[in-house]
């Protein structure tokens, strides 16, 4: 079963943010929050950005979404 990784997804978010050229404030003004904190979540990999979100970065960093999600395709879980 496919999982995203959150904290490569995170290092992919943090990359492609200065790929762009664009600060943590820049990103901050875009989406209109009042603190940075929930970009720093996302980028240390303690949250993913919603789907809402996600829409938003793809827009920004002209790409698809699926360009910043970092999935594992190998992982297998197990079931109790």
């Amino acid at each position: 079963m496919p999982t995203i990784n959150v904290a490569a997804t995170g290092a992919n978010i943090t990359k492609m943010r200065k790929d762009a050229g664009l600060t943590v404030k820049d990103l901050q003004n875009i989406f209109g929050f009042g603190t940075p904190q929930a970009i720093y979540k996302w980028q240390n990999g303690t949250t993913l950005p919603t789907v809402d979100n996600l829409v938003v970065l793809a827009a920004v960093f002209g790409c698809k979404i699926d360009d910043i999600l970092v999935v594992d395709k190998d992982v297998v879980r197990k079931t109790a």
